[in-house]
């Protein structure tokens, strides 16, 4: 049976993709900013890729 990522990491990883910033996505989800990273970091780490770079307080999409 084929796992699924958690749907807290999914929708992480929209709302950070779609402000290119963990603060502005933990406002919209009412979480910390390092909820959001660590969420971002599971997903990550589940898909074997790397979905942002990040560069200080600056991310950007990769490719991936």
């Amino acid at each position: 049976m084929n796992r699924l990522p958690p749907l807290k990491s999914l929708q992480a990883f929209e709302v950070a993709g779609r402000h290119l910033s963990f603060t502005e996505a933990a406002r919209e989800l009412n979480v910390t900013p390092g909820a959001i990273s660590q969420q971002i970091r599971l997903l990550e780490e589940f898909l074997e890729i790397k979905l942002f770079k990040r560069m200080n307080r600056l991310i950007v999409l990769t490719d991936a």
